[in-house]
C-alpha cells in the first residue's frame, strides 16, 4: 500500500502515524497537491489528501474512510478505535480542531486580502477555541486507554498543526495540559518518525 500526501497535514499525518503505531506496511510518497498536482491526479484523481493506494491499485480517500479499512484489514489497527465515551468526544474535538485550522490556513493562502470575509474568520477562531477548550478540559485522562489510539494521535496532530500554521492567530499558550501531553506523545518513535514537515517522507529508521 501507498499513502499519498505531505506529512505537514494533520489528515496525512494522523493516517502514518497510526499505520506506523500499527505495524502496518507501506510506502509514503509524500507527494503536493498543489507543486506535484499532475503526479498526484495520476494516482488520485480526486486530488485529496491522504489518499491510499490499496492493494487493487486504486485509491482510497478521506483519512477516517481509510483508518476504518485498515481496521477492518488488520486487528492491531482496529484495537486503535476509541473505546470510551470521553474518547469518542476527544476525536470529534480534534477532528473539528483539524478541520477549522485548514480552513483558516487556506483562507490565509490562497485568497487576497480583498477576498477574505472578517466575519467568517472570526467565526473559524471562535470554533477553533472552543475545540481547544474541549480538549484542556479532559488532557489527557480521556485519551488513553492502555496504548495510544486514534484519540491520542489525532489530538497531537491538529494541535501541532494549530501551532504551526495558524499559531499567530489562534492562541494556544492558554492550553497548558493539552501542550504537555502534545509533547509526550510527540515524542512516540512513531510521532518521531512522520514529522509535520513539508517535503518529508517517513523516516523509519527512528522505529
Amino acid at each position: 500500500m501507498q499513502l499519498i500526501g505531505m506529512l505537514d497535514s494533520p489528515y496525512v499525518r494522523r493516517v502514518a502515524v497510526a499505520m506506523l503505531s500499527a505495524g502496518v506496511p507501506f510506502e509514503h510518497r509524500p507527494i503536493s497537491l498543489f507543486r506535484h498536482i499532475d503526479a498526484f491526479s495520476a494516482l488520485s484523481p480526486m486530488l485529496k489528501a491522504p489518499s491510499l493506494i490499496a492493494d487493487d491499485g486504486g485509491a482510497l480517500v478521506e483519512s477516517g474512510v481509510i483508518l476504518d479499512y485498515l481496521g477492518w484489514r488488520f486487528p492491531a489497527m482496529a484495537s486503535m478505535r476509541p473505546r470510551s465515551l470521553p474518547a469518542f468526544r476527544a476525536l470529534g474535538a480534534a477532528l473539528t480542531l483539524m478541520e477549522k485550522a485548514v480552513q483558516l490556513h487556506y483562507e490565509r493562502a490562497l485568497r487576497g486580502p480583498g477576498e477574505r470575509s472578517e466575519s467568517w474568520r472570526a467565526r473559524v477562531r471562535g470554533q477553533l477555541t472552543a475545540a481547544l477548550s474541549a480538549l484542556e478540559a479532559t488532557a489527557p485522562q480521556a485519551f488513553y486507554d492502555d496504548a495510544i489510539g486514534h484519540a491520542d494521535i489525532a489530538v497531537v496532530c491538529a494541535f501541532g498543526f494549530v501551532r504551526g500554521m495558524v499559531g499567530d492567530v489562534v492562541a494556544t499558550d492558554g492550553f497548558p495540559r493539552l501542550a504537555t501531553f502534545s509533547s509526550e506523545i510527540e515524542a512516540l518513535p512513531a510521532f518521531r518518525a512522520a514529522p509535520a514537515e513539508d517535503g518529508v517522507a517517513v523516516r523509519t529508521e527512528v522505529l
